[in-house]
């Protein structure tokens, strides 16, 4: 389920630890405790998977979509899906690009945490000329701007607020037109198709050393 869904499974009075319901979500537990949701033993899960995927447009960063749309799971295999596999963040909608999935949850607290300030680079197509000023302005929320083509720019930012690129550039008058994310860390897209994945493990990237 969801971090939403657990944390209401949680508060519910569903969660039982060593025999007693726990509802304080701030908890600590360990490898040696027996956790119950709903009276069955949940197992720890024991192989930790990593997987990139280049989402693709019109795909919902969530295991799950009450409305019906397509999620970015149904882009994975059906017996991957059953292994605890969730997205680590988010890309909205309407992006595109590298998107990182795993079920290791330490793993993934370590890239989403504001603390240790893990970069994220986008490419951004705009719906006009980016001057100077627009450079300077964006420049002033982002780690690092540059302009790569007419109407393309790179942003590079540590924090991953909602939407966060787009309304950026909105503030400075741009409308995004197309975005990308590229890179998380020292974890690149490189020629990954879209809708396509690949398993990685922590000995490639930098990203697992917190």
């Amino acid at each position: 389920m969801s971090r939403r869904g657990c944390e209401m499974s949680i508060t519910n009075g569903r969660v039982r630890v060593n025999g007693k319901v726990v509802t304080d979500l701030s908890t600590q537990i360990n490898d040696r405790d027996i956790v119950e949701l709903n009276g069955k033993v949940i197992k720890p899960v024991t192989d930790k998977i990593y997987l990139v995927m280049n989402k693709p447009r019109g795909y919902v960063t969530s295991c799950y979509d009450d409305r019906g749309r397509k999620i970015v799971m149904d882009l994975l295999p059906e017996d991957m899906r059953g292994k605890h596999i969730f997205p680590v963040g988010r890309l909205d909608y309407d992006t595109e690009g590298l998107l990182i999935l795993t079920n290791d949850g330490d793993f993934a607290q370590g890239l989403i945490h504001p603390k240790f300030k893990v970069q994220k680079v986008y490419v951004a197509t705009v719906d006009q000329e980016v001057t100077p000023q627009h450079i300077k302005d964006l420049s002033i929320q982002a780690d690092r701007v540059t302009k790569t083509g007419d109407k393309v720019i790179e942003i590079i930012i540590h924090t991953g607020l909602n939407r966060q690129v787009r309304k950026m550039i909105a503030d400075v008058g741009l409308e995004t037109v197309n975005l990308k994310r590229v890179a998380i860390g020292d974890l690149v897209l490189r020629d990954l198709k879209v809708g396509h994945w690949r398993a990685f493990s922590l000995q490639d990237t930098k990203l697992g050393l917190r």
